[in-house]
């Protein structure tokens, strides 16, 4: 099958998994190419069953904003026609669900039909596709889309409840590679003395991480044991980050990596994950945390419960109760035989979310819309 994927290419959630989806298609024996404005970061090399094709949107006086949609569509309509593409997927609604239903009305003039899977991620949903400029567009798109998938549940059930639309939506979660963990001690005395617990957290940054209960939560674990805090990631919040450790006079405890491609390696020897985040569609850093024999405190926000489980791979308090995190993480690291059980029952449930048994599920929907273009 020749699989179109358009996506954002940054280190953003939507981004990585609809790169890595791409990734594990093509060791399917799938075609995909990959359409935006830049190479995905997670797209390290190409191959031959490996394409990517780069929307440029020509810069002109008489806009003042540059219609993206337009070069994305037009794009669409250009790959589709020149490589034989069979299916088209879009991730995040905005604006990706609304071009690629240009494009296919574009196609269809030309006697083509071109089925599009539209996954909807979190904020395409609940906070920027739910503004009043945008909204009526992403009721438009989602209801004009062969088939609808969510990253979670609690995201299915806000798109019903904020959207007008009576789609039917399939929730297929985010996977998850088996990431092995070794061994890697060398490194981790780097960062931190033996007796040190190392304490990480990866985002964006925005004000939805909720970045500074982060660093409160830490200074609330460092006070009671030794420990290191990783900061990987880079954003609005991260200034504001950078003067309260300041103010709790903890820079010489606490690591600001920026972005980072490395984010296996520094999980790798981490021995707590904080999330506390406002919202989450469904905790992917939580995964990759997990997968690395990572435990993880995070909030019980959106889509978070199916993800992490209560005294199993770590705790969930309520949005902003820092103390109850303080206490959780504690209840975790307070001694070595306690802190290897939570490491290896997270790493048992992220087999759960393993890639083998999610992408076919894709592979599932990529069927049935196909079936129902050639009917």
């Amino acid at each position: 099958m020749k699989i179109a994927i358009v996506c954002y290419p940054t280190f953003g959630g939507s981004g990585v998994v609809a790169t890595e989806l791409g990734i594990e298609l093509t060791k399917r024996n799938h075609e995909v190419h990959f359409i935006t404005y830049s190479q995905p970061v997670r797209l390290a090399l190409l191959n031959k069953n490996i394409h990517y094709h780069e929307v440029v949107v020509p810069e002109y006086p008489l806009f003042h904003y540059q219609p993206y949609e337009l070069a994305l569509s037009s794009k669409i309509v250009d790959t589709v026609k020149e490589y034989g593409i069979d299916l088209l997927h879009v991730h995040y609604a905005i604006p990706h669900a609304f071009a690629g239903y240009m494009a296919k009305q574009m196609l269809a003039d030309q006697g083509i039909s071109l089925p599009m899977v539209t996954t909807l991620h979190g904020t395409d949903i609940t906070l920027v596709g739910n503004h009043p400029f945008y909204k009526t567009a992403v009721s438009f798109s989602i209801n004009q889309s062969d088939y609808v998938t969510s990253v979670s549940a609690d995201l299915k059930k806000s798109t019903y409840e904020l959207f007008d639309t009576t789609k039917d939506i399939h929730v297929i979660p985010n996977f998850i590679e088996d990431k092995n963990v070794a061994h890697v001690q060398c490194k981790r005395n780097l960062f931190a003395e033996d007796s040190e617990r190392i304490v990480t957290h990866v985002s964006n940054f925005r004000k939805v991480k909720r970045i500074l209960d982060v660093v409160k939560v830490f200074d609330g674990i460092q006070k009671e044991m030794p420990a290191k805090l990783m900061m990987v990631g880079d954003g609005p919040e991260r200034l504001g980050a950078e003067e309260l450790v300041k103010e709790l006079g903890i820079e010489n405890k606490v690591i600001f990596f920026g972005n980072s491609s490395e984010i296996d390696s520094i999980l790798k020897y981490s021995d707590l994950f904080l999330l506390p985040s406002e919202t989450e569609s469904f905790g992917l850093a939580a995964l990759e945390a997990m997968a690395n024999k990572v435990p993880v405190i995070s909030s019980n926000a959106g889509g978070l419960p199916e993800v992490n489980v209560q005294g199993v791979s770590g705790y969930m308090d309520n949005i902003g109760d820092t103390d109850g995190m303080v206490q959780h993480a504690i209840e975790i690291l307070k001694d070595d035989l306690t802190l290897q059980q939570f490491k290896e029952q997270a790493y048992a449930h992220s087999k759960n979310f393993n890639v083998d048994k999610i992408v076919p599920l894709y592979e599932a929907i990529y069927n049935k819309a196909l079936k129902n273009t050639l009917v």
